[in-house]
C-alpha cells in the first residue's frame, strides 16, 4: 500500500497560520514551482440562514457581489480582473459563502483588493439583481426538466423533515427567485456576512508573510457581525420504504435516486462508510454497482454510490439512469448490493484495492494549487488538525472488513430509504408534472 507519510504534503510544517483580530483565519501554502496562486476560503453562514419561503437566497445574493461595490463598478471590476488573466467567484453552499480566485504571484494584490471590495462594500445594483434573477430563473427552468436534478430534488425533499436545509436546492425554486427583492438581498448581506469564523487560503508562488500582511491591510478592518445558524431539525432515519415518481413530458429515460440521511464528516464511523462506498459504488467502473447492475446486468446506463457527509447528516445514495422498462428490475439489483455489502464481509483482496484507490487517490488532488487549497479548507473546516494528511493513510489502511459491513448495515439499509425517480413514465407511475 502507498505510504503517503513518504511524500512531501501541506502539513504544520509548511502552512503558515494566522487569525486575525476578527477572527478571519488566513493560512498560506507556499509553492514556488509555477508562477501562480490560487486564493480560496469561505465565511459562514450560506444557504443554512435562509427561510424555505426565501429558498435561494443565500445563492442570488452571494451572485451579486462582483456585480458592483461602492468603489468599482461591474465593467470596472470585469476589466480588472480579465486585464490581468485572472479568474474570481463568489458563491453560497450550504453553511458557508465560498469565494475562489486564480492569478500569476504578481497580481495576488489585485485579486485580493477585488475580492476584499466585493465582500465589504457590495451595492447591489438595481439592474443587475434584475439580470442575474432572469439569468437564474431561465437555468431553474433548465434545471425542472433534467430528469436527474430533479430525481435529486425529490430524493431530499423525502429523506429530510420539512424546514430542514438539506431539504430544498441550493439555488431555490422559480417561485421564490421570483419574490425575492433587492432589499432581501441586503437585508441577507448585512445580517450573514461577516469575518468571524472565516477562513482564507492562498496557495502559490508568493512569500508567507507578505501574504499574511497583505490580507491584514485588506480585511483586518471588517468588523461586521455575521448571524449564526439556528439548530436543525431531527434527521431520523427511515423506517421503511418512502417511494415518489415525477413524470416528465418528453424523457425516454428515467433516473433515480435511493437512499437516506447518513452520518456527519465527524462522526466516527465516516471513514469504513467511506470505504464502503468505495466498494459499492466508486471504485474502478463504478464499483460492484458498475461491475454487476449495469455491465453484468446491462440494467442501467449508469449506477454509482456518494457519500455527502457534512455538518449535518449527509445523504448516502445510489443514483442510476435507467430504461423505463427496467425499473424495478434495476432497483432489486441496486438493494440487492446493498444488502450483500451489509452483511456479507467484504474480500481482503477487494478491500486493499479499495484502500489503496482511497490513499492512492489523494496525491492527485495535491498535484494542482486548487487542490491544496481545496484540502486545507477541508481540512479546517471539519476541524481535522493541520497534520490530517500525514494521519490520512493510517486511517484508511487500518479499516477492517468487519467495520465496511458494519457501516453499511447502519446507514444504507435495503429495506429503509427514501426513494424518488424522475423521467418518462415506467409501471406504476402516478405523478405527472
Amino acid at each position: 500500500m502507498l505510504d503517503l507519510a513518504t511524500t512531501s504534503l501541506p502539513g504544520p510544517g509548511n502552512i503558515a497560520t494566522q487569525t486575525l483580530d476578527n477572527g478571519l483565519r488566513v493560512l498560506v501554502r507556499e509553492n514556488h514551482n509555477s508562477p501562480s496562486l490560487v486564493l480560496a476560503g469561505y465565511l459562514p453562514g450560506g444557504a443554512v440562514l435562509e427561510t424555505p419561503e426565501q429558498a435561494g437566497l443565500s445563492a442570488f445574493t452571494a451572485s451579486l457581489l462582483l456585480r458592483g461595490t461602492a468603489t468599482r463598478s461591474f465593467e470596472q471590476i470585469n476589466e480588472a480582473v480579465d486585464a490581468a488573466g485572472a479568474s474570481l467567484s463568489i458563491y453560497s453552499g450550504r453553511h458557508t459563502v465560498g469565494f475562489e480566485g486564480k492569478a500569476l504571484a504578481e497580481d495576488f494584490s489585485l485579486l485580493l483588493d477585488v475580492l476584499a471590495d466585493a465582500l465589504q462594500r457590495p451595492v447591489f445594483p438595481a439592474e443587475h439583481v434584475e439580470r442575474v434573477r432572469g439569468q437564474r430563473l431561465t437555468a431553474l427552468q433548465e434545471r425542472d426538466h433534467d430528469t436527474q436534478a430533479v430525481a435529486s430534488m425529490l430524493f431530499h425533499q423525502l429523506a429530510y423533515p420539512a424546514g430542514h436545509p438539506y431539504s430544498r436546492p441550493l439555488d431555490g425554486f422559480r417561485a421564490t427567485i421570483g419574490e425575492l427583492t433587492r432589499a432581501h438581498l441586503v437585508e441577507f448581506y448585512q445580517r450573514s456576512y461577516g469575518p468571524a469564523g472565516g477562513v482564507l487560503v492562498v496557495v502559490g508562488d508568493v512569500p508567507s508573510n507578505d501574504v499574511l500582511a497583505q490580507v491584514e491591510a485588506a480585511l483586518g478592518g471588517w468588523r461586521a457581525q455575521p448571524a449564526l445558524a439556528s439548530r436543525f431539525p431531527e434527521v431520523a432515519s427511515p423506517t421503511g420504504i418512502v417511494r415518489q415518481e415525477q413524470v416528465l413530458a418528453g424523457k425516454t429515460q428515467v433516473d433515480s435516486v435511493l437512499g437516506a440521511p447518513a452520518l456527519r464528516r465527524t462522526d466516527p464511523d465516516y471513514y469504513a462508510a467511506r470505504l464502503a462506498d468505495t466498494v459499492l459504488g466508486r471504485f474502478g467502473m463504478m464499483g460492484r454497482l458498475g461491475e454487476n447492475v449495469r455491465e453484468q446486468l446491462g440494467l442501467a446506463y449508469y449506477a454509482y454510490s456518494a457519500l455527502e457527509a457534512s455538518r449535518e447528516p449527509g445523504a448516502w445514495t445510489v443514483v442510476a439512469g435507467v430504461d423505463p422498462v427496467n425499473v424495478e428490475r434495476c432497483l432489486a439489483a441496486v438493494t440487492h448490493e446493498i444488502a450483500r455489502l451489509g452483511a456479507e464481509l467484504v474480500s481482503e483482496e477487494e478491500l486493499n484495492d479499495c484502500k489503496a484507490f482511497l490513499v492512492g487517490s489523494l496525491p492527485l488532488r495535491l498535484e494542482t494549487n486548487g487542490g491544496v487549497a481545496q484540502t486545507i479548507l477541508d481540512m479546517v473546516w471539519y476541524d481535522l488538525g493541520l497534520d490530517y494528511l500525514q494521519r490520512y493513510g493510517d486511517l484508511i489502511n487500518s479499516l477492517r472488513a468487519e467495520q465496511v459491513r458494519s457501516a453499511t448495515a447502519r446507514y444504507l439499509r435495503p429495506d429503509a430509504y427514501a426513494l424518488a425517480i424522475a423521467g418518462a413514465a415506467s409501471e406504476g407511475s402516478a405523478q405527472e408534472s
